[in-house]
C-alpha cells in the first residue's frame, strides 16, 4: 500500500493496528530499526484511540477522523508499510512468514502479535437486530446511526464500557437499563465503595441499574424488543449492547504453537515462547516483579507502556543481542461518565482496609480520593474528579 524499504532488508512485523501495534511501529523506528516495518490491521480505519468510542463517538460529539492515533502522512513519514483490511490466516513459526488471506505469504525476522481481546458473545438474541456489541468503530457507528429510533435501551453488563455507554445514552434522551449478573457494578475493576459511588450517581442522573440478575432471554421477531430475566422481570428495548467483558485474541499464536496462559504468555521482555515472536496489549500475558504474578491487562497504559518495551528488545534481537529491557510498569485506567472522570492507579486486588478522602455524595462535585492499603503498604487508589491527587499518588506507586 505504501512504499517499502528494500525487500532483503530486515523485516518486523506487526499483527493488529490498535494501540499496542500503532505504537510499536513508531517506537520500532525511533528506536533505531533500520529494515522494514509493516503493520497489519483488519479494519478499514486508521488506527484509532479506543476510550473515546464509547463516550464521545457514540452520541456523534466525534467523528471517526478525530480520534485517529497518527495521521496517515506519519506512517509515510517513518516508512512504515500500513495493510488495512487485511486479515492473518496463519504463522508458519519455522519459516519465519506469516500466510495473509490475500494468499500472500510475509517474511519476518521479528514478529509482534497485537491482536487485542474480543467481546464475549452472549448465546442470545443472535440475528436479531438491534442487538449490539461495543469493541470496534464499525460497531460504534452502527450503534449511533440507530439511536433516532431508540426510546429504551437495555445494557448487559456493568463494567467500564457498559457504564460509559449507559451515560452516553442516558444523556442522549434514552431511557437506559443496567442488567448486572453480580452483586454489584464495577466489581472485577474496583472496590465496595466505588461500585457504591458509581450505582448513585447513575440512578441520579436516571440510569436504572439491577444488579444480581441473570439475562436469559433477548427477543423479538428479526428487530429487538425486550430482555427477560431468570427472576421473570422484563424490560422492553429497542437497542441491547452487550457489554460483558473480552477474552485475549490468541487464535492465531495458538496456530503456531505458542504458549498460551489467559493470553499470549510472553516474559518479562515481551518475548514469547518462540524468541523471534513477541506479544503486547490486551492479548499478552506477562510476570510482573511489582505484584508477583502473571498479569493480563485491558487498558491504553499497558500498550503503551509494552509497546515501547518491546520495540527496544525487537531492536535488540535483531542485532543478535539478548533482550534486556524488562516490562514493569504501574497499571492505571481511567473512566469518563457523565461529567465525573475515575482515574485509578495500582491493583486493588489483596486489599485489606481502605481509606476515603472525600465524600461518595454523587450530587457532590469536589469528588474523592479511595486508598487501598495492603497491611500498611499503598498498593492502590480510585480518584473522582481528583487529577492532581492521582497524579501524586501514581508517582508515588511507581517508585
Amino acid at each position: 500500500m505504501h512504499s517499502s524499504p528494500h525487500e532483503s532488508a530486515p523485516a518486523a512485523v506487526i499483527v493488529g493496528a490498535s494501540h499496542a501495534g500503532s505504537q510499536l511501529a513508531v517506537h520500532l523506528r525511533k528506536s533505531g530499526w533500520e529494515g522494514r516495518i509493516v503493520l497489519i490491521g483488519e479494519e478499514r480505519w486508521l488506527p484509532y484511540h479506543r476510550p473515546p468510542l464509547s463516550k464521545a463517538v457514540i452520541t456523534g460529539a466525534r467523528e471517526p477522523d478525530a480520534i485517529q492515533l497518527r495521521p496517515e502522512v506519519m506512517y509515510q513519514n517513518n516508512q512504515i508499510e500500513l495493510h488495512l483490511q487485511t486479515h492473518v490466516d496463519s504463522i508458519l513459526s519455522n519459516e519465519r512468514r506469516i500466510l495473509l488471506s490475500t494468499g500472500e505469504a510475509l517474511h519476518y525476522d521479528v514478529l509482534a502479535l497485537c491482536t487485542g481481546a474480543a467481546p464475549i458473545r452472549l448465546p442470545l438474541g443472535d440475528g436479531l437486530d438491534g442487538v449490539c456489541y461495543l469493541r470496534s468503530m464499525d460497531d460504534v457507528l452502527a450503534i449511533r446511526d440507530r439511536l433516532p429510533q431508540v426510546k429504551q435501551a437495555v445494557i448487559v453488563g456493568a463494567g467500564y464500557i457498559g457504564l460509559e455507554a449507559a451515560a452516553a445514552l442516558q444523556q442522549q434522551g434514552i431511557d437506559v437499563t443496567v442488567l448486572e449478573r453480580a452483586d454489584r457494578v464495577l466489581k472485577r475493576v474496583t472496590g465496595e465503595q466505588v461500585s457504591r459511588y458509581f450505582e448513585q450517581l447513575h440512578q441520579h442522573h436516571g440510569v436504572s441499574i439491577h444488579c444480581g440478575v441473570e439475562v436469559t432471554g433477548i427477543n423479538g421477531q428479526g428487530q429487538v424488543d425486550s430482555v427477560t430475566c431468570a427472576d421473570g422481570s422484563e424490560y422492553p428495548a429497542q437497542l441491547v449492547i452487550i457489554g460483558v467483558g473480552v477474552s485475549p485474541q490468541t487464535a492465531l499464536a495458538e496456530s503456531a504453537g505458542l504458549r498460551i496462559e489467559n493470553g499470549i504468555c510472553v516474559d518479562e521482555y515481551g518475548q514469547s515462547s518462540d524468541q523471534h515472536i513477541f506479544a503486547a496489549g490486551d492479548c499478552a500475558s506477562h510476570p510482573s516483579i511489582r505484584y508477583q504474578r502473571r498479569l493480563r491487562l485491558e487498558s491504553v497504559q499497558n500498550a503503551n507502556d509494552q509497546s515501547r518495551v518491546i520495540a527496544l528488545n525487537m531492536v535488540a534481537r535483531q542485532q543478535g543481542r539478548e533482550p534486556d529491557e524488562i516490562y514493569n510498569a504501574l497499571p492505571w485506567f481511567w473512566s469518563d461518565q457523565f461529567d465525573i472522570k475515575l482515574q485509578s492507579a495500582g491493583l486493588h486486588e489483596g486489599h485489606d482496609r481502605t481509606d476515603l478522602d472525600g465524600t461518595l455524595d454523587p450530587v457532590e462535585k469536589g469528588g474523592f480520593v479511595v486508598r487501598y492499603f495492603k497491611g500498611e503498604k499503598l498498593i492502590a487508589a480510585d480518584c473522582v474528579n481528583r487529577p492532581k491527587d492521582f497524579m501524586a499518588i501514581k508517582t508515588a506507586l511507581a517508585d
